[in-house]
């Protein structure tokens, strides 16, 4: 306890004294704050900063999206949504709020997004971004994974993003892009996904160096031109190339892509046979139809794919025994002759195999009980061929009506 004696010792402040203390403690406090707040926004590279900025302006959220709402550059943008940073680089940008369904952005990709020289990742959700892509791209040197899909960008594929010596991820799919894929693109040594397809891209598809590319998509554009034997890495494992003009032959190509698990090569102009090893691979899913695949079918064992599209071509020979083991098999529209194998029925009749389409072909003849009755998941058509089927089963509404081939055909076709 102090004493009366302590207490009158201790010098008593005036007025002016104690408005001079709190007037220092108060100026203390706001230097630490002050400098907290630079310390803060110091965090984030100057140039970083002045990008996001111009990113921001280039961009608007649609109608009920507020994707934007925590863009507030009076605070650290490395707390943004989308905005991922080391230190004091931006390292991943991610734009838009990636829930399924939701609201998109509008606006443009603003050429300052070459400034942010850590970028490792970049993408923008599926929304209404118009323009080109800005040739800034190919300054990211750093830049691993580039998504840009379903928005309405248009213009070329810049040649410079070749420069992107690390990139591991293209997908600009479901957009306008047109012109050529540059060769610089096929070169870079580690893709391993490129998604190119809903496009309106033409000229040849070049070829694709990485020795670790496993998916490449470019269906449904207008693309032209055969494909070289080497064109492709045997490390493939998802191939689609349907709905373009593609030619030539590719079977010498097939044979080395043993790795694949699904192959669409469907809606193009390809000639040549079809490799009979290519019916072994461990796919799920081959799509050949409606090109120009002409001569025999010949696969080396059971074809153990679930669904085999050949249809609308112009294959020809008999129809081999291995194929009885296909779930959904389509040989319709091509020139197929002889008898339809016996192991086809019972497994038919054991509905192991639930479509088998044989319309539209030249076969003379299938050995089935005429009152047997089809599985009700399974489903069977022989119309126009050479024979009269002798099992009436609902048939697609493309086989027409005549059950039958006209017997002229079937002469001149033997002869």
């Amino acid at each position: 306890m102090i004493s009366s004696l302590q207490y009158f010792s201790v010098p008593m402040l005036s007025y002016s004294q104690r408005k001079m203390k709190i007037l220092l403690i108060c100026t203390t406090h706001l230097f630490i704050f002050l400098q907290f707040t630079v310390i803060t926004h110091a965090m984030l590279d100057p140039m970083d900063f002045l990008a996001l900025q111009s990113i921001r302006k280039a961009f608007n959220d649609m109608p009920g999206s507020n994707y934007f709402s925590s863009w507030d550059f009076t605070s650290d943008p490395c707390n943004f949504a989308g905005v991922y940073c080391d230190g004091d680089k931006v390292i991943a940008l991610n734009l838009g709020d990636p829930r399924a369904g939701s609201p998109g952005l509008t606006g443009r990709l603003d050429p300052a997004i070459g400034k942010l020289s850590g970028l490792a990742e970049f993408t923008v959700v599926p929304g209404r971004i118009m323009g080109s892509l800005p040739h800034t791209l190919s300054q990211l040197k750093n830049l691993r994974f580039l998504g840009l899909s379903r928005n309405f960008i248009s213009g070329n594929i810049p040649a410079t993003l070749g420069q992107l010596r690390g990139l591991r991820t293209l997908d600009l799919s479901y957009n306008l892009l047109t012109g050529s894929i540059p060769w610089s693109v096929g070169a870079l040594p580690a893709l391993s996904n490129v998604i190119l397809c809903h496009n309106h891209l033409s000229g040849s598809v070049p070829p694709f160096k990485s020795q670790t590319l496993t998916r490449l998509d470019l269906k449904h554009n207008d693309l032209s031109g055969s494909l070289s034997p080497t064109s492709l890495p045997p490390s493939l494992q998802y191939l689609s190339l349907s709905w373009n003009q593609l030619t030539g032959p590719v079977d010498r190509l097939l044979s080395k892509l043993n790795r694949l698990s699904y192959l669409d090569l469907s809606m193009n102009r390809f000639t040549g046979t079809i490799p009979g090893n290519i019916f072994t691979f461990a796919m799920t899913n081959l799509q050949l139809q409606r090109n120009s695949f002409s001569g025999p079918v010949q696969p080396v064992d059971r074809v153990t794919i679930p669904t085999v599209d050949l249809s609308y071509n112009r294959l020809s020979g008999e129809i081999s025994a291995m194929f009885a083991t296909v779930q959904n098999l389509y040989l319709n529209n091509n020139r197929f002759s002889g008898q339809v194998p016996g192991s086809f029925v019972d497994r038919l009749l054991s509905a192991s195999i639930q479509i088998l389409y044989l319309q539209h072909n030249y076969l003379t003849g299938i050995v089935i009980n005429p009152t047997a009755e089809i599985p009700l998941r399974s489903s069977l058509c022989l119309q126009y061929n050479c024979m009269v089927p002798p099992i009436q089963t609902p048939c697609p509404l493309k086989a027409g009506k005549q059950k039958s081939r006209p017997t002229k055909q079937c002469v001149e076709w033997k002869g």
